[in-house]
C-alpha cells in the first residue's frame, strides 16, 4: 500500500496546450470494473456453463492473465465469443455503478474553464465507453473521446502513440498525460510525452498503490492546487 513518501511535483501548467486523460481508474472509480470482472462475470459464467463460482473463478483467472496488456483484454466482442456472455449487455445492467473518482469532476470543470484541449484517451472498447459515457455524460468534459480500438493497439504499446499524434496533432512535449497504468506511463514517457503522472488510488474501495518511477497523486483532484487561478 502507498505511499507517496514525499509531496509529488506539480504539473507545469503555462507548459501544457493539450491534457491527455484516461478513463478507467483516472477518472472512474475502478471499483466497476473491479466488481464487473472479479464477481459479476465469474457469477454469470458459472450460471452460464453450470459451474460453482469457485471453479468459474478457477478457469477464468488464468485465461485473463494471459490477455492482459493485449487489445483482446480490452475487447467485449472477444470476450462475449470467449466466454459465451453478452459482456457488454451486462455493463449496461449493471451501469449505475458506474461513478467518478472523487474530486474528479472538480478537475475537469476546472480545466474547462481553462479552455485547455483535454482529450480522453481510453483502451475500453467502444462499448464500454459509450456505456460509461451515457450513464454520466462525460463527453461534456471533452474536445475529443478515443479509444484504443481505433488504432488496433492499446495505449502500453509503442505503435499507439504516434498514431495518436497523427490523429490528434499534439505537441507531446507541451502535453500533460494521466494514467493509473505503470505500463501505459512507460510507453507515454518513452514516446516523449512532456509531462506523465500516476493516478496511485484508481479504486476508491481499496487503498493507494505503490509508484514508481513517476510523479503520482492519489487522484486527479490532488493536481488542482498547481491549476493557475
Amino acid at each position: 500500500m502507498l505511499t507517496v513518501s514525499a509531496p509529488p511535483s506539480l504539473p507545469r501548467w503555462d507548459a501544457i496546450d493539450t491534457v491527455l486523460l484516461d478513463m478507467d481508474g483516472t477518472l472512474l472509480d475502478l471499483s466497476f470494473d473491479n466488481y464487473f470482472w472479479l464477481e459479476l462475470v465469474p457469477s454469470r459464467f458459472a450460471q452460464r456453463h453450470g459451474l460453482a463460482e469457485d471453479v468459474a473463478r478457477v478457469q477464468l483467472a488464468p485465461r485473463f492473465a494471459a490477455c492482459r496488456g493485449t487489445l483482446q483484454w480490452y475487447c467485449t466482442d472477444y470476450w462475449s465469443r470467449e466466454l459465451e456472455l453478452d459482456i457488454a449487455g451486462l455493463k449496461h445492467e449493471v451501469r449505475e455503478r458506474v461513478r467518478f473518482l472523487p474530486g474528479a469532476e472538480d478537475f475537469l470543470n476546472r480545466l474547462r474553464e481553462l479552455q485547455l484541449r483535454t482529450v480522453l484517451v481510453t483502451n475500453a472498447h467502444q462499448d464500454s465507453l459509450s456505456v460509461k459515457a451515457a450513464q454520466i455524460d462525460l463527453g461534456r468534459y471533452f474536445d475529443r473521446m478515443l479509444s484504443s480500438h481505433q488504432f488496433q493497439t492499446p495505449k502500453e504499446h509503442a505503435p499507439f502513440w504516434p498514431q495518436l499524434q497523427a490523429e490528434l496533432q499534439f505537441d507531446p512535449a507541451r502535453t500533460l498525460f494521466v494514467d493509473d497504468s505503470h505500463a501505459v506511463l512507460l510507453a507515454a514517457r518513452a514516446y516523449g510525452i512532456g509531462q506523465v503522472y500516476a493516478v496511485s488510488r484508481p479504486d476508491s474501495t481499496q487503498g493507494a498503490h505503490e509508484v514508481v518511477d513517476f510523479p503520482a497523486v492519489a487522484a486527479v483532484v490532488d493536481l488542482l492546487a498547481s491549476l493557475p487561478r
